[in-house]
């Protein structure tokens, strides 16, 4: 087999940066090592910055999004009974929509093949060969028959644990990791909302999220011990411990629901400065990890995409190499900002395990001043919708 462009996972940056180059005439091979299913699976992140809902609308495949996705002017941080609003669209004159990461996935899978985008799902043993030359190829098996692609552009937007990463020697590597000391108890339910915007609350219980994917879906996460399990959890007494976060805070306080999904995921900070490699770009997860305070992850995957795809469209449509030299600087600056975003919140929310009442009065602190001043507010609104591309 042969692709000017094989890109490595198929999640939504992998398809967002298929799509992009296919509607530009460039052929390209999408090889994912799951199922479809397992990839639509996946419970992930849905507060969408204007990057990765115009680069939908650039594609044509927004409609669902722009059916069902809830526009959200504002967002709301809080102490154990105080919100703060922070006004996005009049600091901004912007908004985030709230719409699924698999719904995301699933509009981009469905028009795949209307499209001609090529995706080879279920890939196992994906090896990467000679990326530091003009002619790189691709290996995997399938059914039990290997399969060979060459290419001239390798992409990873295989997440942390894909292939691509580790494709690259050792000598070349930069990266940074922030670990934390604590990870989110999440859980998904048909109940709506206890409030109609965003909470990230700071409370004497600790951290917790009030979210939604629609008006009937509602997401929760509550901060959580490392020592923690699901098992140690039972939905009722996760419901009670939501309740007593929330009720005090939101208009209509928390409904209960059965969980469709319960999960603890932990919290780090993580680049990977080497995004390029001779003939081997990476995207995404494969090359940052934020965590989830921020809203960044799938937004700067998305970010990475409309760099990408312009410097690979540039070079394919005229010859102009100048996006790919430049896109590991240019993604890092805003990666870089994301980062910072992230681990700011992060940092101001949760209660850290080593912190005393010295941290926690700092915290109380800098509440206060976002609660009255506009300048802070702003700043937190213009990081919170997307810096500019």
């Amino acid at each position: 087999m042969r692709a000017p462009v094989v890109i490595i996972g198929a999640g939504p940056s992998g398809l967002l940066l298929g799509h992009l180059l296919r509607a530009e005439g460039i052929d390209c091979i999408l090889v994912e090592r799951q199922s479809p299913d397992y990839v639509l699976g996946r419970i992930r992140a849905g507060v969408l910055e204007a990057v990765t809902t115009g680069l939908m609308a650039r594609l044509g495949l927004d409609q669902r999004l722009r059916a069902e996705g809830l526009v959200e002017e504002g967002f709301n941080l809080a102490t154990a009974d105080h919100l703060i609003r922070i006004d996005i669209k009049a600091l901004t004159d912007k908004h985030v929509t709230v719409y699924g990461q698999t719904e995301v996935t699933r509009d981009l899978m469905d028009a795949a093949a209307e499209r001609g985008l090529t995706i080879v799902y279920e890939a196992k043993d994906v090896a990467l060969y000679d990326i530091d030359t003009d002619a790189p190829f691709v290996t995997f098996t399938r059914d039990g028959v290997a399969t060979r692609i060459d290419t001239q552009f390798i992409i990873g937007c295989d997440g942390f644990h894909g292939p691509s990463r580790k494709a690259i020697p050792a000598s070349a590597v930069r990266e940074f990791e922030r670990e934390y000391p604590f990870g989110w108890l999440g859980i998904l339910a048909d109940v709506p909302p206890c409030h109609p915007e965003l909470i990230y609350a700071n409370t004497d219980r600790g951290f917790a999220l009030a979210s939604m994917r629609s008006a009937t879906r509602s997401r929760y996460y509550i901060q959580v011990p490392l020592t923690d399990r699901v098992e140690d959890w039972s939905e009722d007494r996760l419901w009670d411990e939501l309740s007593e976060r929330f009720d005090p805070l939101s208009h209509h306080g928390v409904a209960r629901g059965q969980a469709l999904e319960m999960s603890i995921a932990p919290l780090r900070s993580y680049v990977f400065e080497t995004m390029r490699h001779g003939r081997l770009f990476l995207a995404g997860d494969s090359a940052h990890i934020v965590p989830p305070t921020g809203a960044k992850g799938l937004n700067l995957a998305a970010s990475d995409v409309a760099y990408l795809s312009d410097a690979l469209i540039a070079f394919f449509k005229r010859g102009d190499d100048t996006g790919l030299t430049g896109y590991q600087p240019r993604a890092l600056a805003r990666i870089w900002k994301a980062e910072r975003f992230s681990w700011y919140l992060t940092k101001l929310m949760h209660r850290f395990p080593e912190d005393g009442a010295f941290e926690h009065r700092m915290q109380t602190a800098e509440l206060d001043y976002v609660a009255t001043s506009r300048t802070m507010q702003t700043a937190i609104a213009e990081n919170y919708v997307g810096l500019p591309l």
